[in-house]
C-alpha cells in the first residue's frame, strides 16, 4: 500500500528544518525506525554527509535513524531493503541524473508503490510526479530523461507564488510557465503553495496544510482546490 508525502518545501519562514512536518512524519514513519535519506539534488555549499547529518538531527527527533544513500556501495540494494525514504531539496535537474545514471529511478518507483513510506520535500517532491518539466530549477545538468517515479498522475510545482497585487514586475509569472508547458503536454500541475503537501495513504490522495493548491489543467482555466479536498482525479473536481 502506498505511503508518501510529496511536500513544497522542507523549511517555513521562522522555522527549523522539517519542523511544520514532524506531526506528518510520525504518521508517515510509524513503526519505521531507520531510512534512507536520498542526498543527490544538493548542488553545492553542502557535502552529501552533511545534508545527510541535517536530514538525520531532524528525523532523530521522532526516533527515526538515517542513512544517506551515497555511503552504499550498492545503492540499489540499498533502496530494495530500506524501510522508507526521504528525497531532500535542491535542483530537480540534478537529482534526476544522478537517479538515472546510477539506475536509480526504477528501483526506488517500485520500492514505494511497493509500501515503503516515501517523503519527498521541494526536488524530491518533483521527482513523485510523471515528470519533472514543471520544476522552477535551473537546467545546470542535463538529465537522460525528464520521467520520474510517476507516484501520482500529476506534475507538481512546488514554492508556487501567486502574482504580487501591485508589483510591476513584467516578467513570466509561474502561472505563465504552466501554461506554456501545456502548450506542449496534457499532465495536470498541481501549484504547491509552502506550507502544503500531497499525503497518500493507499488509493487516497489528499492536500494537507491549510492553503489552497492551484490545479492546471490543459485548455482549462486554473482553479483553486481547497484543503482536505481528495486529488484522486482532478477532473471531476471542475
Amino acid at each position: 500500500m502506498k505511503h508518501f508525502i510529496l511536500a513544497s518545501t522542507s523549511t517555513l519562514f521562522g522555522q527549523g528544518y522539517l519542523e511544520y512536518l514532524k506531526p506528518a512524519m510520525k504518521t508517515l514513519y510509524a513503526g519505521v525506525d531507520e531510512i534512507v535519506f536520498i542526498p543527490y539534488a544538493r548542488p553545492g555549499g553542502s557535502s552529501h554527509d552533511d545534508y545527510t547529518a541535517r536530514a538525520a538531527d531532524a528525523l532523530g527527533t521522532i526516533g527515526i535513524r538515517v542513512k544517506g544513500l551515497h555511503t552504499f556501495a550498492d545503492p540499489a540494494a540499498a533502496i530494495r531493503e530500506a524501510k522508507g525514504f526521504f528525497t531532500g531539496g535542491g535542483n530537480t535537474f540534478l537529482l534526476v541524473k544522478q537517479l538515472h545514471e546510477l539506475s536509480l529511478m526504477e528501483p526506488l518507483a517500485n520500492a514505494v508503490s511497493a509500501g515503503a513510506p516515501y517523503l519527498g520535500c521541494s526536488a524530491g517532491s518533483n521527482i513523485g510526479g510523471v515528470t519533472m518539466q514543471t520544476t522552477n530549477d535551473m537546467p545546470i545538468v542535463y538529465p537522460p530523461s525528464f520521467k520520474t517515479l510517476g507516484l501520482i498522475p500529476y506534475n507538481l510545482n512546488p514554492h508556487y507564488l501567486d502574482p504580487i497585487p501591485g508589483s510591476e514586475h513584467m516578467g513570466e509569472t509561474r502561472e505563465t510557465r504552466i501554461k506554456e508547458f501545456h502548450t506542449q503536454n496534457v499532465i495536470p500541475v498541481i501549484g504547491l503553495r509552502e506550507g502544503s503537501w500531497i499525503y497518500a495513504k493507499g488509493d487516497s490522495l489528499t492536500l494537507e496544510g491549510s492553503l489552497t493548491a492551484r490545479i492546471f489543467l490543459a485548455g482549462e482555466l486554473p482553479y483553486e482546490l481547497p484543503a482536505g479536498s481528495s486529488l484522486a482525479d482532478l477532473k471531476e473536481k471542475r
